[in-house]
């Protein structure tokens, strides 16, 4: 199952494929029928890549390609007014049911049905990096990190004092001509 490139946008509804990226933001593709194309800004909107999402577990944290496999594998979803604790532990043997909420599964359930009649559902995951702009959002999170950790090395480290090495400054004239 390939999910490189497919992503959850915060605050809008449904996944999309990442296309490219311009200096303003990530350009998106809508898999809808619609196949709407939107720009999400860098600054104010977060994408979660379908690839590294997880599910909290009881004992490790479950991978949603793992989850879509055997959702496939059972060949049927419910019906997402009924009660999806049932098929979801069926589906997600071990997921921590204090932590993952009746919206989580829905939310799954519906990415699987938008998912399954795609082709990329059935073909590998690739080993090469991906699309250039997906290797863009790996580096810049790598960029990121580094300068983190950069500014914090700085601020423990020890900062050399400043000196000046301009000319010593003008004596003052402090000679009062009143008086002498």
């Amino acid at each position: 199952m390939n999910l490189r490139g497919i992503v959850a946008v915060s605050g809008r509804p449904g996944l999309f494929k990442l296309v490219g990226q311009n200096k303003v933001g990530y350009i998106l593709e809508s898999l809808d029928a619609q196949k709407t194309k939107i720009v999400a800004n860098i600054t104010n909107t977060k994408l979660a890549s379908l690839e590294d999402i997880t599910v909290y577990g009881e004992e490790d944290e479950i991978k949603l390609a793992d989850i879509f496999a055997n959702i496939s594998a059972k060949g049927s979803t419910p019906d997402l007014k009924d009660n999806l604790r049932p098929y979801f532990l069926e589906v997600a043997p071990g997921h921590d049911q204090e932590k993952v909420y009746a919206s989580d599964m829905k939310k799954i359930i519906t990415w699987y049905t938008i998912l399954k009649d795609l082709p990329l559902f059935t073909e590998d995951a690739p080993e090469t990096p991906g699309t250039p702009a997906e290797v863009k959002l790996a580096e810049e999170k790598a960029v990121a990190d580094k300068k983190t950790k950069s500014a914090a090395a700085k601020g423990s480290g020890n900062a050399k004092a400043t000196t000046k090495t301009s000319a010593p400054a003008k004596k003052a004239n402090m000679t009062s001509k009143k008086g002498v």
